[in-house]
């Protein structure tokens, strides 16, 4: 059996920055174990898997360890293949997840805007595994669905973390986003997650719906930039909606080609 691959680097308009994703085009679904092998050989941070129904698609996504209830960069990496190559007609996509429901893609230029359900946030006690890990308490901390978050006062503090990544593995959680206001943007980011197989996380679309609530309400915007303070850096406009969030980036081909299986 053959099936089509393509690697494309999602949230930047550059081969080489943002989040490489691959993306695996199926007619109909296989066994998740062979789904989490694929995922596992590409050893990418993620795989999404789509098959078409009728005009909208199912979605699910792997990393190489395990499948994930949400990932951004590869659904717009996965919708930017389907206009690309697959000639998708209209200028929407609605992609149906079994773990988050309701997904759409819209082309917005050059740009492609993801609509997402928006997490919610709760007061959190910081571990004490994740003060060590880090180095450094934060001024905040919340709890969303999967991830904490820890806020902290400036952007060279973000970018000046050095985890322990094996202490942050023994966090109960899918991983740690790491938050302050941006020099040149609304805010920046990083996202570690040993958990699921991943160090840390390029360019995070999902962690997006956390930290776009938390900081349209603190710094009382709609709409914010933001960057992924990851060594291939990505940038991101985030809309907060109440109860959904929009996610604009870019995207690029990497590479196409066929796995057989």
């Amino acid at each position: 059996m053959k099936i089509q691959l393509y690697q494309v680097d999602a949230f930047t308009d550059k081969v080489f920055g943002g989040n490489p994703a691959a993306v695996c085009l199926l007619e109909n679904w296989l066994d998740n174990d062979v789904l989490q092998k694929i995922a596992a050989e590409n050893n990418l941070a993620e795989t999404a898997f789509v098959v078409p129904k009728g005009e909208a698609y199912e979605i699910t996504w792997f990393t190489p360890t395990v499948e994930v209830d949400l990932c951004g960069h590869a659904t717009l990496a996965a919708a930017y293949v389907l206009f690309t190559y697959s000639g998708h007609a209209s200028e929407l996509i609605r992609f149906h997840s079994r773990r988050s429901g309701i997904l759409t893609v819209e082309k917005n230029g050059e740009a492609l805007t993801m609509d997402f359900p928006a997490d919610e946030l709760t007061f959190a006690e910081t571990p004490d595994a994740l003060v060590t890990a880090l180095g450094k308490a934060p001024l905040e901390a919340y709890k969303g669905k999967t991830d904490y978050l820890l806020l902290y006062a400036s952007q060279a503090e973000v970018e000046g973390f050095q985890p322990d990544i094996a202490l942050l593995n023994t966090v109960p959680a899918r991983g740690v986003i790491v938050s302050a206001p941006g020099d040149t943007v609304d805010f920046v980011s990083r996202f570690f997650c040993p958990q699921v197989g991943i160090p840390e996380d390029p360019v995070t679309g999902s962690a997006h719906t956390t930290l776009t609530p938390y900081w349209s309400k603190r710094l009382g915007k709609k709409v914010l930039q933001a960057r992924q303070l990851s060594k291939r850096q990505g940038a991101l406009q985030c809309e907060f909606l109440g109860d959904r969030v929009k996610i604009t980036g870019k995207a690029v081909t990497y590479l196409k080609g066929e796995i057989e299986v």
